[in-house]
């Protein structure tokens, strides 16, 4: 099956914690482009509708994505490649400072005439930021009769403008949505004093057959019409936390490749709690080791059997 997503890429410049010696590191990224490079690194069929200047960095991140066999389709260039400096501190945790646009028009997504991914992945800032929201929107519900959709709100405070409203562009996407990542910080700041488990049931109401929620060192939490699992995170030494959400969702999309929307409302207990180990191995990985680098499928797979030994318990 093949995928489309549709979102950011970022340069990373990632910031060492003050007083450490160490150099900055410029690192390919942009949630989207994070999803689409972990499914290109899982040997999925991925294309990556996006926003790229022509400058260093651009190319940089584009020949990153096509490394994993991502094709990378340009949307229309910005004046230079958006950036993020990446700040983290002692425990490797990560803030960001940004400088992002995004104005992806609908009659700028170069997409073959035929084309049908089976999936569309949408996320991040240009799900929710003007004027080329408007647009991601438009080219998803144009294939949703076909694929099946996720997205990730990946929320990033500094950019998302008027509370009231920011929710409301998040609620519409999590509406057009059949399964939804947020992180429990993600959550917090949408829904302030909510729990993460009452604001993902508020989102199952809105229409998706799946919410799935990420808690760091906490683990997972993933709810459907008729089920709510939970999952430990397995135990690793973090480097940097950049990238561990996305190179969850694609975990999860490669897991649930091929699964329509009835099988997505039908998965049991058994089913979601392998699936939330199986995406926490992969963002385990991937903390493990500086920048968004997801692990690929050999990876994976070799992480999973030396968490399940550690553990005593199928990963």
């Amino acid at each position: 099956m093949s995928f489309l997503v549709i979102g950011e890429c970022v340069a990373d410049i990632v910031r060492a914690p003050a007083g450490s010696g160490a150099a900055d590191r410029v690192h390919p990224g942009g949630s989207p482009a994070n999803v689409a490079y972990g499914l290109g690194r899982l040997g999925r069929d991925v294309t990556l509708l996006t926003q790229l200047a022509d400058d260093p960095t651009g190319r940089l991140i584009a020949d990153h994505l096509k490394g994993a066999g991502v094709r990378v389709e340009i949307g229309g260039a910005p004046a230079r490649t958006p950036s993020a400096v990446v700040g983290l501190d002692a425990h490797g945790q990560a803030a960001y400072t940004f400088d992002i646009t995004w104005t992806l028009e609908a009659d700028q997504a170069p997409l073959a005439p035929g084309f049908a991914p089976a999936h569309v992945h949408i996320g991040s800032i240009a799900a929710v930021t003007a004027p080329g929201s408007a647009a991601v929107l438009a080219v998803t519900e144009r294939l949703r009769d076909r694929a099946t959709v996720s997205y990730d709100p990946n929320v990033r405070p500094e950019l998302m403008g008027d509370h009231a409203d920011a929710v409301r562009r998040v609620e519409r996407c999590v509406a057009l949505s059949d399964l939804v990542k947020a992180s429990d910080e993600d959550l917090a700041w949408l829904y302030p004093g909510e729990s993460p488990h009452t604001a993902a049931a508020h989102w199952l109401a809105l229409g998706p057959a799946v919410v799935l929620v990420t808690r760091g060192a906490a683990g997972s939490l993933a709810l459907t019409r008729r089920e709510t699992v939970t999952a430990d995170a397995p135990p690793v030494s973090v480097v940097d936390t950049v990238g561990a959400g996305d190179s969850f969702m694609s975990a999860v999309l490669d897991a649930l490749a091929g699964q329509g929307r009835e099988a997505l409302g039908g998965l049991g207990a058994a089913s979601l709690a392998g699936l939330l180990r199986r995406a926490g191995a992969a963002a385990a990985v991937t903390v493990s080791r500086a920048g968004a680098q997801p692990p690929n499928r050999a990876e994976l797979d070799a992480a999973r059997e030396e968490f399940a030994l550690t553990s005593g318990r199928e990963w």
